[in-house]
């Protein structure tokens, strides 16, 4: 189990970790572009990586390479909004494939996937973090070392509570 708390750290076998959520923190009912960190109980169900900087990831959760072509729909108009798409998409998207580190691994949550709302809350990840862990758009965003430490210990079954 993974826990996530307001005050920026992340819990995970007794240890504390760093880390950086959405800049209007954590909220019960997210929306769209609010840039907060939903609450909630989830699962890591993807993991997205960039192959030509990140080497031999180990992790029990299904993974994929990240293509330059890749990219998360967050245009609640679209039939994909909350998924992967594949560009030039004419809907709004966040790219996968960034000249930052920041997404060089992203661990995609069960948020708003099953049945996907409109409006919300789209591309909820687990990612890498800026230097001064500086608030997200709402993903929790930890130190490449520590995601790829606890990516190692964790399976698609791990719960992510997020409180």
């Amino acid at each position: 189990m993974i826990k996530i708390h307001n005050s920026s750290y992340l819990e995970f076998n007794s240890k504390k970790y760093k880390c950086a959520i959405g800049k209007n923190g954590i909220r019960t009912f997210k929306k769209e572009g609010d840039s907060s960190t939903p609450a909630g109980t989830y699962r890591i169900i993807k993991i997205y990586y960039r192959k030509d900087r990140i080497n031999n990831l180990k992790t029990k959760i299904k993974k994929i390479a990240i293509k330059k072509n890749m990219g998360w729909c967050d245009d609640s108009k679209s039939k994909k909004y909350n998924k992967l798409v594949l560009l030039p998409c004419s809907y709004t998207n966040e790219k996968l494939y960034r000249k930052d580190n920041l997404y060089d691994i992203v661990c995609v949550l069960n948020y708003n996937t099953n049945i996907v709302k409109k409006n919300k809350g789209s591309a909820i990840f687990i990612h890498i973090a800026k230097k001064k862990y500086s608030p997200t758009k709402g993903c929790v965003a930890l130190n490449k070392k520590d995601l790829i430490n606890i990516l190692g210990k964790i399976s698609s079954k791990t719960k992510i509570i997020i409180n």
